[in-house]
């Protein structure tokens, strides 16, 4: 996989911030995170007062544990309380969601939600509109139930991404294997005592169960030099990561992952029986970025080499625990790993890993072949005797008759889900005597086959943003069904007959990966975006910045000279890749004639 992308210089290089989390030079925030006796106070009192929503503090930790506390944007109304609820994110490794555990999300939804589930891009359903006073009994019930929010949010490993296609071949059971491990070696060890204190009555029985190569390799953290100082917290410390940490796997030349926007990707290599060979690794990726900040920007992420398979975990936990000591906790906006890797270099960051933290072999990288973005949506041949089936979910929302059909066929059935990165849905483990019966039915809710290779609406994703989103300047998730017509009925009267690579977000913030598509809307003021453009359909190439606000009502006159331009010089190529082969100046051009069109 390629590594590409233009990145502005950090107006400040003045060096590195080791020590910070042992308690040197700590930010407000830091200290507060110190002071929270490992991620409880103030959430533990709150949770048993009568406030229908929790102080700025409780939020704060309320994200180490899943949730964030939204209100509803379109209710507010001057002088009185705001619509206060809050969303809740589950860790679910590779997608995996067993169907105990689906059931239990449908009725909790129904019952104490919005009614509706959304698959997010990181492989895990969330719930929205719960209300404070109904949290915990929602969280116990998900705990009980095979299920966990714990480190989903906050600044900590959050779920690990791995290909969601349940293949038993070609290295994609050691990929999950693999995410499912990652997962467990990088939950918080206190964090997840004070989780269950706080949201299952104390019951430790519903502890993950380590294997015994977890427990072997969290025992010799203090022998390998990154230990962090913390009985409680071995790995971690007591104040955490500066930021967020993101982990993805998945096999040689299969990017549904969108590898390269993560913190750590492995690309899984194995031997002839099944079982891991070595992987490579790519580090310092990531999408957040701020509007008008320089010193904020996306990034793809750097090659770093290849490691064989005994020492992969070990590999993982250092570099966590070299973005621990160095990643930069006086500035939040600058703390995630990337702004590391951009500022000292991929060259330091290696010498610094192997001279501290991984004392072994970091070799060179083993060829890949050409990335592709899979979908695994339509009827797939899981191994002998079972089937799965892809359902697209637009923007990821599973809600009203689509919803009913797979919980009655999950409950009816006993089958696993998995979620994808784009937002879509598998069902698993289907019977080849089954599967007649369980197509006739999704045909009843006028679910027949996939969308095109062709269409745009099949690899289009969104953020939620308006209306419970605080961070949204504009529309995303509501406004994708339309964009996409509007796109689609465009490139019809053009005569082009491909798709295009579309991700919305109603903020900069990146939440949808908006930063690697063809063409990106990122939110910039009310009904209006930045258009990005020249990221490549399998997701290997950064996009850029062309135009900072384009209104909505103008869309198809921005975008005509470009797709006509590309229609009549070089379709063979994808749209990505065409603009990608101009230069800037002429795409300006382009731009400024759509300006000046009547």
């Amino acid at each position: 996989m390629k590594t590409e992308g233009t990145k502005p210089n950090l107006l400040d290089d003045s060096g590195l911030y080791p020590c910070v989390a042992n308690g040197q030079d700590r930010s407000k925030f830091e200290q507060f995170k110190a002071d929270s006796n490992f991620l409880a106070d103030p959430l533990k009192s709150e949770l048993k007062n009568t406030s229908n929503n929790f102080t700025n503090d409780a939020v704060q930790l309320l994200k180490f544990h899943g949730s964030y506390q939204q209100d509803n944007r379109e209710k507010r109304n001057k002088g009185s309380e705001k619509d206060w609820q809050m969303m809740l994110r589950l860790r679910s490794p590779g997608g995996y969601i067993p169907a105990q555990l689906f059931i239990a999300l449908d009725e909790l939804s129904n019952r104490l939600g919005n009614k509706t589930l959304r698959a997010t891009t990181r492989q895990a359903f969330q719930m929205h509109g719960i209300r404070k006073e109904n949290l915990k009994e929602v969280i116990n019930k998900i705990v009980t139930s095979m299920g966990s929010t714990l480190a989903a949010c906050g600044d900590i490993n959050r779920n690990v991404m791995a290909p969601a296609a349940p293949y038993k071949n070609d290295g994609y059971p050691a990929a999950r294997a693999l995410a499912h491990e990652i997962a467990d070696l990088l939950t918080p060890v206190s964090a997840e005592n004070t989780y269950l204190e706080l949201w299952a009555d104390g019951d430790l029985s519903f502890k993950i169960s380590y294997s015994k190569k977890i427990q072997t390799i969290r025992k010799a953290q203090r022998s390998k030099g990154i230990f962090s100082g913390h009985s409680k917290e071995p790995l971690y410390g007591e104040t955490y990561l500066p930021r967020k940490f993101k982990c993805a796997v998945t096999v040689p030349g299969d990017n549904s992952v969108d590898l390269l926007t993560h913190d750590i990707g492995l690309v899984v290599f194995t031997k002839q029986n099944g079982d891991i060979k070595g992987c490579n690794v790519y580090v310092g990726g990531g999408m957040g970025r701020m509007h008008n900040s320089d010193t904020t920007f996306a990034r793809a992420a750097d090659l770093l080499g290849y490691v064989k398979q005994e020492d992969i975990l070990d590999l993982v936990q250092s570099i966590l625990a070299l973005q621990r000591d160095y990643g930069n906790r006086k500035l939040r906006k600058n703390a995630r790993m990337k702004y590391l890797l951009h500022t000292k270099g991929l060259k330091w960051f290696k010498d610094i890993l192997r001279t501290k933290y991984f004392k072994k072999r970091i070799e060179a990288p083993y060829p890949e072949p050409p990335a592709k973005l899979k979908d695994y949506l339509g009827w797939h041949k899981q191994s002998p005797g079972l089937w799965f089936v892809g359902i697209p979910l637009l923007s990821g929302r599973l809600s009203g008759i689509t919803k009913e059909k797979v919980r009655s066929l999950v409950e009816r059935f006993q089958l696993d889900l998995r979620l994808t990165p784009n937002q879509d849905l598998l069902l698993c483990n289907i019977g080849s005597y089954q599967r007649s019966s369980i197509k006739n039915e999704l045909l009843e809710i006028g679910i027949e086959k996939p969308p095109s290779h062709n269409s745009v609406a099949r690899h289009a994703i969104a953020c939620p943003a308006l209306p419970l989103c605080g961070l949204a300047i504009t529309e995303a998730e509501r406004f994708l069904p339309t964009l996409i017509k509007r796109i689609e009925t465009q490139l019809k009267q053009l005569g082009i007959n491909k798709s295009i690579l579309l991700r919305v977000t109603g903020c900069p913030n990146g939440c949808a990966r908006p930063y690697m598509a063809e063409i990106a809307l990122v939110g910039s003021g009310i009904n209006q975006y930045q258009l990005w453009l020249g990221g490549s359909p399998n997701l290997q190439r950064l996009a850029k910045p062309f135009l900072q606000k384009v209104h909505i009502d103008h869309l198809e006159q921005t975008l005509k000279p470009l797709f006509v331009a590309w229609r009549n010089n070089n379709q063979s190529k994808s749209f990505g890749d065409y603009i990608f082969n101009l230069n800037d100046q002429s795409i300006m051009k382009l731009l400024s004639e759509s300006s000046t069109a009547p």
